[in-house]
């Protein structure tokens, strides 16, 4: 860009004067710095933006982490609940006596488990 105007300003035979050729020299090299300059920030503004977008990531991945481990926790026992939901009239452990403790107790032990299956693993 600028750098090549100055190059071609500097062969312009109108320029007669030595200190404005000089001077016409001087400001290429300082375009020439502040060129590499520019593309050394640019790589340090890229390499920052990544950084950061790899950091939101990692942050993202341990988020949909946690709402994975609840939606396995809480999977078993709301199909327990939603299965002795129905109400349906042949359903003998209704009746039971120990029938809603035996199922709420399912509830929890399947609700559990899957936790300290994870724990175990390490995932948590």
């Amino acid at each position: 860009g600028l750098n090549r105007i100055f190059a071609f300003v500097g062969t312009d035979e109108r320029i007669d004067s030595g200190q404005d050729r000089a001077h016409l020299r001087s400001l290429s090299r300082d375009v020439e710095s502040l060129t590499a300059h520019n593309q050394s920030v640019a790589a340090s503004i890229n390499f920052q933006l990544s950084a950061a977008l790899g950091l939101i990531n990692i942050e993202q991945s341990s988020i949909i982490k946690i709402f994975s481990v609840a939606a396995v926790a809480f999977l078993p026992p709301t199909l327990i609940a939603s299965i002795y939901g129905m109400n349906f009239d042949h359903m003998p452990e209704l009746h039971w006596p120990i029938g809603y403790p035996l199922a709420v107790t399912a509830m929890l032990i399947s609700a559990v488990l899957p936790l300290l299956w994870f724990k175990h693993k390490g995932w948590l």
